[in-house]
């Protein structure tokens, strides 16, 4: 309680410069002293904002990490919507290999915030909220025991003053052979504390280059995990448009004639053959056909049916503008004209 007074007693006089103050750390260490804090505060919001990017449980091995992951929960999701679906959808065939992705892509995730949290966030939390907080704490320690060394040498200065005109010369003697022991003791025990703190200090900012690391090490993670990342995706999407390229139930309406014929190894495209048939049977004393507009939600149901290669057919008979509005259609909606662009010159030539 006595010495916690003394303490008070000279933080008041040096404030208001009654009294000295003792200046134990050098210019160089005063820099590094501002520097520690400022380290440590943005060591710290860094280590948060890496924690908020990353989506598994932090302090959880990659197996439990890899469970609650989102892309887990999509390969889930895709996976089993391939059996409410069935196997000879295209829909099911492209969700399951999908789904297999996501999950690889899931592992990846996993194992990668596995590694940055032992590499990168345990040694900043290990900086910002262990290191420099013991090397600050020694430095307050150090700002007492200096208090308490200059509080020490202002009552033995002060005794010493004293001690000529005292009345009881050998009272006053042994105090101040008292007060002599207290500040030797006091500026043995500020020394000490100095050296450990300048020790600290110095050895911290040798290892600037060691912290810098970190970040150097958050970059190389982050592209060694999108190179597997994009080298898993790349494995499964040959795979995947191969079965995209077989699958034969593709609109013909706006799709190449030539591809359109080989896909469905014909020698006719379906909505030709099956227009002009239906025209041929039931349109040709149609008054106005090719003219006359017929219903757009006719012909949109038209178009939509030889779409999907449907044979039922019948209802569109009685319709000829209908019909003649899907082959008109599907005619202006080809990629390339029906004559072609290559012998659009001869065909202008032939029409002279």
């Amino acid at each position: 309680m006595k010495k916690q007074f003394n303490r008070m007693k000279q933080l008041a006089n040096q404030t208001v410069g009654r009294a000295e103050k003792t200046e134990v750390l050098s210019d160089d260490l005063l820099m590094i002293e501002r520097r520690l804090e400022n380290v440590r505060l943005v060591s710290h919001n860094v280590h948060k904002k890496i924690i908020m990017c990353m989506q598994g449980n932090v302090g959880s091995d990659a197996e439990k990490r890899h469970k609650k992951l989102p892309l887990t929960a999509l390969s889930q999701s895709m996976l089993d919507g391939v059996g409410q679906l069935g196997d000879e959808s295209l829909i099911a065939k492209m969700m399951e290999v999908c789904g297999e992705a996501e999950n690889k892509l899931a592992l990846e995730q996993s194992q990668h915030e596995v590694q940055l949290e032992r590499d990168i966030l345990e040694p900043l939390n290990q900086l910002a909220e262990v290191d420099i907080p013991n090397i600050l704490k020694q430095r307050k320690h150090l700002a007492k025991l200096v208090l308490d060394f200059d509080s020490a040498k202002a009552r033995y200065h002060q005794a010493t003053k004293a001690y000529p005109s005292a009345a009881n010369a050998q009272a006053m003697a042994a105090k101040v052979d008292t007060l002599k022991e207290e500040m030797d003791e006091a500026q043995n025990k500020m020394e000490i504390c100095k050296d450990q703190v300048a020790a600290d200090m110095y050895n911290f900012y040798s290892k600037e280059g060691d912290y810098a690391r970190y970040y150097v090490l958050l970059l190389e993670a982050q592209a060694e995990y999108h190179r597997k990342a994009l080298a898993s995706i790349e494995s499964v999407l040959p795979t995947i448009q191969s079965q995209q390229d077989k699958w034969t139930e593709k609109p013909a309406f706006g799709t190449a004639l030539e591809e359109h014929l080989k896909r469905t190894s014909r020698e006719i495209a379906l909505p030709i053959e099956a227009c002009v048939m239906m025209l041929l049977e039931t349109g040709m004393q149609e008054e106005g056909l090719f003219r006359i507009a017929a219903g757009a939600s006719k012909l949109k149901k038209l178009k939509a049916a030889l779409d999907c290669s449907t044979s039922q057919l019948e209802e569109f008979y009685s319709d000829p503008h209908a019909v003649a509005g899907a082959l008109k259609s599907y005619l202006r909606e080809l990629p390339e004209p029906l004559m072609t662009y290559q012998l659009y010159e001869e065909w202008i030539q032939a029409s002279k």
